[in-house]
Parts: C-alpha cells; structure tokens; sequence
C-alpha cells in the first residue's frame, strides 16, 4: 500500500484512492486563471500547502489507480512532466 491512501480502514479499499488523491487530481481538471488562484484554491480546498499538492500529485503520477481513475488528466500530466524533465 503506499502513502497516497487512508491505511487499512481505508473505506476506497486498498486498490481506490483516497478522497484527497480524488480531490487533486480534480483540481489539475480545472483551468485556472493563474498560479495564485491555484494556489490559493490549493490551500482553500485541500488544506494542504502548494508544495504538498505538488509532492502529492507527481507520486500520483506514477500510481496506477490515478490512471484508471482519470486516465486523460494523468496521462496529460505525464506528458508536460515528461516535456519539462527533458529540457533539463
């Protein structure tokens, strides 16, 4: 089990996400403004800062169940973070 989901008593199971994990990646569905207005929603909706939602999204990124779950936002995801790493 990894770290993305609620433990053992988990009511997802442990092969669904989280409600965190689904609240995530339903912020990466919508389009915003700017960074602040993410940013400020990050904090507003998820509790959570923009630095721990971006750690966060990147190991659901690499989560199966996040893939089957939102298969056109995590695959367009993996693409820009795919794009990014090779410009380094």
């Amino acid at each position: 089990m990894t770290a993305l989901t609620n433990g053992p008593d988990d009511p997802n199971g442990p092969a669904g996400l989280s409600d965190r994990d689904r609240a995530v990646l339903a912020v990466e569905r919508q389009s915003w403004a700017g960074p602040g207005a993410k940013d400020r929603a990050i904090r507003e909706r998820l509790g959570i800062s923009p630095t721990r939602y971006y750690q966060l999204l990147n190991a659901l990124l690499d989560d199966r169940r996040a893939l089957e779950e939102d298969p056109v936002t995590v695959n367009r995801l993996r693409r820009v973070r795919d794009a990014r790493r090779g410009r380094r």
